[in-house]
Parts: structure tokens; sequence; C-alpha cells
């Protein structure tokens, strides 16, 4: 439908007026490695969507895929300086007791996995606020990190001198425990690193690995389940605070709402992956038995321990330590 000048005009001064459409007055720059082919930036999208919703439009998500604004290691750089205002924090020394928590060696049940991540996000919440950031969205992987290698492996507690991408800290560990030699390669470097022999083995998430098209190169998966892996996307705090109270609310409503949606969609789309590798593609996919797991998890986190008591204190290492129990299978 039209209005004509005059009509316009006429409605005009009668005191009727036509609603423009909202102006983003606060614009978050949302940094992430996914892709676009992988379900949680369908995730993210829900996250933006749901942000305009609750904010009537005054504040807009954009989304950066890829790795676009940033490198992996470089998330709490970026954020403090400005290239992005919120983007996934890896394993970096100025967020001590996060480094080395947010991934764990300790077997957990999934079921409550939405209010466990909330914990937790807590529990490191004044750490973050020590650098001027703010944990906003859990990113929770542990359903997915395993282990690929190019073909069948006989026992993964021994490596046998292979060269295994690492993620960080504790998969090192793990690695040089098992008999390996960590190697540290970013997620888009993976493929080629696999195609050209410089690693022998992989440690990676299932969606980023099918998403970044890996299964050709290294087939053979080792379904182990050996993690508690969160990676929590951040904000910077003084942006965060400039929204407005009902902002700021709105945002963590869309991530803990997003996180649920994400939950039951992100599991469906990892096994399907797999199915589709090991039935079309000439993957294989195993799975190790209970009591193998713990043998895994069991060689490492004694010592593992040791390292959170010294990074977060023993008081805040207990209290993450009690979070996981309390979530045990």
């Amino acid at each position: 439908m039209t209005f004509p000048l005059k009509g316009l005009i006429a409605a005009t001064a009668l005191g009727t007026t036509i609603a423009a459409p909202a102006v983003a007055e606060t614009t978050i720059r949302l940094s992430t490695y996914v892709n676009e082919a992988d379900i949680r930036y369908d995730g993210f999208v829900h996250f933006a969507k749901l942000v305009e919703e609750k904010t009537g439009g005054s504040v807009e998500v954009q989304i950066f895929p890829s790795a676009t604004l940033h490198g992996w290691s470089e998330g709490v750089d970026a954020v403090q300086g400005g290239v992005s205002d919120m983007s996934w924090m890896p394993a970096d020394e100025r967020l001590p007791c996060y480094r080395v928590t947010s991934l764990y060696p300790v077997a957990i049940d999934l079921e409550g996995q939405i209010e466990m991540d909330a914990a937790y996000a807590d529990l490191v919440r004044d750490e973050a606020a020590a650098i001027n950031l703010v944990p906003v969205f859990n990113s929770n992987y542990s359903y997915d990190q395993e282990w690929w290698f190019e073909g069948g492996i006989d026992d993964l507690g021994n490596l046998d001198g292979k060269q295994v991408r690492s993620i960080g800290p504790l998969v090192s560990l793990m690695i040089e425990t098992w008999g390996g030699a960590p190697v540290f390669v970013a997620p888009k470097e993976v493929f080629q690193s696999a195609e050209r022999g410089v690693v022998d083995g992989i440690n990676m998430g299932v969606a980023t690995y099918s998403s970044w098209k890996l299964w050709d190169v290294m087939p053979y998966m080792v379904n182990a389940n050996l993690f508690y892996g969160n990676i929590n996307y951040m904000m910077n705090k003084e942006k965060f605070d400039s929204m407005t109270a009902d902002e700021q609310a709105a945002v963590m409503a869309a991530a803990h709402e997003t996180e649920e949606w994400l939950k039951p969609r992100y599991e469906d789309w990892v096994d399907q992956r797999v199915g589709t590798a090991v039935m079309k593609g000439g993957g294989a996919a195993v799975s190790i038995s209970q009591d193998k797991r713990m043998e895994l998890i069991n060689s490492v986190q004694g010592t593992w321990n040791e390292t959170v008591d010294e990074a977060c204190g023993p008081e805040l290492a207990g209290q993450i330590r009690d979070l996981f129990a309390q979530h045990a299978p």
C-alpha cells in the first residue's frame, strides 16, 4: 500500500505517526571460529534474533564466522582491544583458572548440562571481570571432543611417538602421558597439516572436524568421552556495562535460551555427521569401554588437579570439582 503525499501530510497534521524501524543503539560484534556450515553458527544466528526481539532492536548482534576477526589464541586481546565485542576465550594465561578448567579430564552426565555450564560460568565470573570481560554464552563441546587417526589404533593410551594435534595444555599433557608428541595447530590449518603429514593424529570436536571436511584425510575416530569442555564466549565488560539493565538482562536471557535451543540440535547434528562419515565416506568410529575411559581419565587427573589447585586456588578449585561431581554419571 502507498500513501499519496497529500494524504501523508493530512495524516501527520491529525497527529498520526508512522513508526520507523528501531535503530540499534548498541552493536555487538560477535567473533567465532566456527564456519557457516556448522550447526553452532545457526545457534549464533538464533541468539542474534533473540537479542533483537528482546531489546526491541536497540541491540544488534553481528556475527563474524571462521575466525575472520582474529586468530585462535587472540580472543582476550581482540575483546579488550575492540577488534570484537564478544569472542570465544582460549586457554589464556590472563584467565588462569578458566584456562585449566574449561577443559577438564572428568566423566560427566550431560543431562543437566545447561545448569552445569551456568554454574561454571558463575565460578569464573570474577576472574573474567578482573580483566574487563563478562561471560555470556557457554559453548559446551563435551559431547564431541574426540580423537582421529589415519588408520586404526590399538590403544589410545599408547601413542607410540605419534604427533597429535593439541588444543591446549590439558590435551598436551594427555598426549605426552600416553607417549605421543603434542602439536598445536589452529582449526583452519588442520586440514593441510594432516594432508602433509605434519600430524599423525588430531584432537578436535566432531562439529569442527566435520565442518572443515577432515574425515577425508583422517577417517578413523576414537570415541573416548574424556572431558568436560566449555568454550566460553565473553564480552567486553565496559561495552556490556554501557547497555541498560534491561538490555543486559535481555542479552543474558537470549544466551541462556539459545543454549537450550542448540543442545539437542547440536547433538543430533554431530551424530548425523559421524553416521554419514562411517556409512558413506569411508570413515570408522570405535568407542572405548567404560573401564578404559576411566583408566585414561585417571592417568592424568591427579596431575591436572595439582595444576588446577595452583591456578585457581584450593577453594575455587574445590568448588569446580564439586560441580563436576554433582554431574557425575
